[in-house]
């Protein structure tokens, strides 16, 4: 099991953690990874963009000029994809982008994801995370010594608005709850911090 060390808001450690093999210590799957990540900005994707194809486009109901005769090259209508003003050929239409995965796929990527930041050295176990009212400034302060003034993912048991509150100024600092944890997110931040109560939820629905 891997061990990792408990620290608390002033950077000072305070004991350690065994993280679970089940979830924090398995062989790391890359294209899981690769795969979830795909899938979530899919279904992240809008996909409102639409063109106009030459039927839709206003105009061109007249021949531009006879077909024969002129030297010029034959055409129907000034509404053509070949001419300026002219429609869009196999125009991009408004569509779902969006699919799904199987659920043993997203359950190992998010493990491997996991594992990838303990083998790193980039996850931060905090033994909590109390924030009486929501500053900025405190905020800021915890991160500055904890070592995470940069890009980090704070990750919380449940919904903490003071916490939030506290980070969401703060430019490259991201917070989230185990329900709510993805490996996009998980891959995207330098440091992963997570307090204690986390850890053992986080064990118990990917273990």
């Amino acid at each position: 099991m891997p061990k990792v060390t408990i620290y608390n808001i002033s950077g000072d450690q305070v004991g350690e953690i065994e993280l679970s093999d089940d979830v924090f210590g398995i062989e790391i799957n890359e294209n899981a990874m690769y795969e979830v990540v795909k899938n979530q900005l899919a279904n992240k994707r809008q996909g409102t963009q639409s063109t106009k194809t030459r039927a839709e486009v206003r105009g061109g109901g007249r021949k531009p000029w006879r077909q024969k005769g002129t030297g010029r090259a034959r055409v129907g209508s000034s509404r053509s994809p070949l001419w300026i003003g002219g429609g869009v050929s196999f125009a991009p239409k408004p569509r779902d982008y969006s699919y799904r995965l199987p659920k043993k796929i997203r359950k190992l990527a998010m493990k491997s994801a996991l594992t990838s930041k303990v083998n790193n050295d980039e996850i931060i176990v905090l033994d909590g995370l109390n924030i009486s009212a929501p500053r900025t400034k405190e905020m800021v302060n915890i991160l500055n010594n904890l070592n995470a003034d940069k890009k980090a993912l704070i990750v919380m048991d449940e919904k903490n608005d003071a916490v939030i509150k506290s980070a969401r100024n703060i430019p490259g600092v991201k917070t989230t709850s185990v329900n709510t944890l993805n490996v996009y997110d998980i891959l995207k931040y330098d440091k992963f911090i997570i307090t204690k109560d986390a850890v053992q939820k986080v064990e118990e629905v990917y273990a």
